[in-house]
């Protein structure tokens, strides 16, 4: 059972969430200006999955021995999560422009007063160090974590399957997650729901437990894949990867390893979303394909498609029906999000702003967070035929001529809307807090001039 009380973390003052700062990052917090209206053409490189990288780190911290990551993503979440693992003693150095190696200390101390409120509040991954924490040195003191403000995210499923593992958790009166555990035993966990960050938790710190554990209802999205193929290599026993089944074997020790860290697939659904709504054509390269099916059937609906011309490559063409589709019966379509292998919930912003530039009506069905679809207000001042139905679902009528405005980026994925409503404006618009998008998109601004973007990154 929980210990202590819940109400400081589950039940944050609004005023705390939306006032957050993030001291060592600051200047990142600036603006785009972007003047949109034309067509994007040319070729972009898809960088390495974010949501990958965060878990990979934290994993790193279950061995003594060097780990070297490739691919990973030079954006401020990961030099956030980066920055933790400093705290905790870990070396961490940039070996080239997308690789790290991490070296952690065999004499790991369990982070008490170690680790910065600031930069735990910063990303909601700081969680992420839980498992491996509490595997490697039997406990943490973790400060409230943070990240999106997107609505109510609980931690009961972290707390119920670690405390089947054989932990203790409590949060204290001031809000911090305290985890402790004599030694960690196999155990058979059901979680309640097929929460990535509480799966990833678990598989880190199951790989160190004594005896085999299965987890049932897992996350199996691409980025647990990848934590787990990570943990393989440094020698854990895991079984049934990409499934809703895991079984892990605790070994006594984990060894070092080189990894490369898979394609990120929501910035692909991004500028796949961006091509079709600018009515450009773009290229994306270093793309895994077999992740794009259930993409495809989302972005297909409302008149958007691609064509595979290599293993790692798609091509968004300029020609497109344009045309949201009806069901078979007639009746206005629904988009709406599921876990893996569903349309990502992710890519929910993305497609509706894809939406008000295509000829119909579609339904969008938020279903996981009760603030995310807060955003199409900045649409709809934009000029965006949007009716909001309730916080979960809005019809998006098109097309529309959107028109410039000055906005602010209220996430990750929501700012990147904000970024292809802006480039599809007929004049110039302001991004405000940019920070929000950079913390999931590498390089962004860079890119985007590559393919021919009228946008400048003011600081």
């Amino acid at each position: 059972m929980f210990h202590g009380s819940i109400l400081p973390v589950f039940f944050l003052p609004f005023n705390w969430i939306v006032k957050r700062e993030f001291p060592l990052y600051h200047g990142a917090m600036g603006s785009y200006v972007i003047t949109g209206g034309s067509p994007l053409n040319g070729s972009i490189r898809i960088s390495g999955n974010k949501n990958a990288a965060l878990p990979c780190i934290a994993a790193t911290l279950l061995t003594d021995s060097p780990v070297t990551l490739q691919n990973i993503p030079a954006i401020e979440d990961v030099n956030v999560m980066i920055e933790l693992l400093r705290n905790l003693g870990s070396q961490v150095e940039w070996i080239g422009q997308n690789s790290i190696r991490v070296q952690t200390s065999a004499a790991l101390s369990r982070g008490n007063n170690q680790l910065s409120p600031r930069l735990v509040d910063a990303i909601r991954a700081s969680l992420l160090l839980a498992g491996p924490m509490v595997a490697r040195t039997g406990g943490i003191s973790l400060p409230p974590p943070g990240g999106d403000v997107i609505g109510f995210r609980r931690l009961d499923t972290h707390f119920f399957a670690l405390e089947a593992l054989g932990s203790i958790c409590r949060i204290t009166d001031d809000g911090f997650l305290e985890i402790t555990s004599d030694g960690l035993h196999g155990a058979a966990v059901f979680l309640d729901e097929a929460s990535v960050t509480a799966t990833e938790n678990v598989i880190m710190a199951a790989v160190l437990a004594k005896g085999k554990t299965t987890i049932r209802n897992a996350a199996s999205e691409p980025h647990v894949q990848d934590l787990c193929n990570l943990l393989t290599s440094m020698g854990a026993d895991i079984l049934g990867l990409g499934s809703n089944l895991l079984t892990i074997t605790g070994v006594q020790k984990l060894w070092g390893a080189d990894f490369s860290i898979g394609a990120d697939y929501m910035e692909v659904g991004s500028f796949i979303g961006l091509a079709g709504a600018t009515g450009g054509e773009l290229e994306l390269t270093g793309v895994d394909i077999v992740q794009l099916p259930m993409i495809a059937k989302g972005f297909g609906r409302i008149g958007v498609s691609w064509k595979v011309t290599g293993t790692d490559s798609i091509l968004v063409p300029s020609e497109q029906t344009r045309i949201i589709q009806k069901t078979v019966s007639g009746q206005t379509h629904k988009i709406d999000d599921a876990p893996w292998p569903g349309f990502p919930a992710d890519l929910l912003s993305i497609i509706t702003v894809v939406a008000t530039q295509m000829r119909g009506s579609v339904l969008i069905h938020e279903k996981m967070y009760e603030s995310r679809m807060f955003f199409i207000d900045w649409l709809i001042r934009m000029g965006a035929d949007i009716i909001l139905c309730d916080p979960h679902r809005a019809i998006v009528n098109g097309p529309t001529q959107l028109k410039p405005a000055e906005v602010a980026s209220p996430d990750v994925r929501a700012g990147m809307a904000l970024v292809i409503a802006a480039l599809c404006a007929d004049g110039v618009s302001t991004i405000q807090n940019i920070y929000q998008i950079e913390r999931g998109y590498e390089r962004l601004s860079e890119k985007l001039l590559g393919v021919g973007a009228k946008i400048r990154r003011m600081t």
